[in-house]
């Protein structure tokens, strides 16, 4: 994706749907992987490619844990979700999938901690 071209409508669409069908495959079936088993996965965002051939996918183990490894382990089974989506989906393509771990929510316990600091709310004040 260009750095500074916003995604199209066509590529959130796409983004959305593919972030719906990982998450209820993950939700569905039960992994060989010992880091995927017994692990509830969130799956945060999708971002498609402009040709919809290559998807970033965004996700972190629910209620913390090693996000890391789960990520490795969804790489790792990155092909057999590929597989499975393909077999949802009613795409051209079925996109190949990058899995990264979602910092969002480390990011907003950051920002609440900073915010909640007695320096910085003095000057907020």
């Amino acid at each position: 994706m260009a750095r500074n071209k916003p995604p199209s409508q066509r590529q959130l669409k796409a983004g959305e749907l593919i972030r719906r069908a990982l998450a209820d495959i993950i939700n569905r079936e039960s992994f060989r992987d010992s880091d995927l088993q017994g692990v509830s996965v969130t799956i945060s965002e999708v971002r498609a490619s402009p040709d919809l051939k290559h998807a970033i996918v965004y996700a972190a183990p629910l209620g913390g844990g090693d996000a890391e490894a789960v990520i490795a382990a969804l790489q790792r089974a990155g092909r057999f979700l590929r597989g499975r989506l393909g077999m949802e989906m009613e795409t051209k393509f079925t996109p190949r999938l990058k899995f990264e771990v979602d910092r969002t929510f480390e990011t907003a316990s950051d920002m609440a901690d900073l915010l909640n600091d007695p320096h910085i709310k003095q000057d907020l004040g």
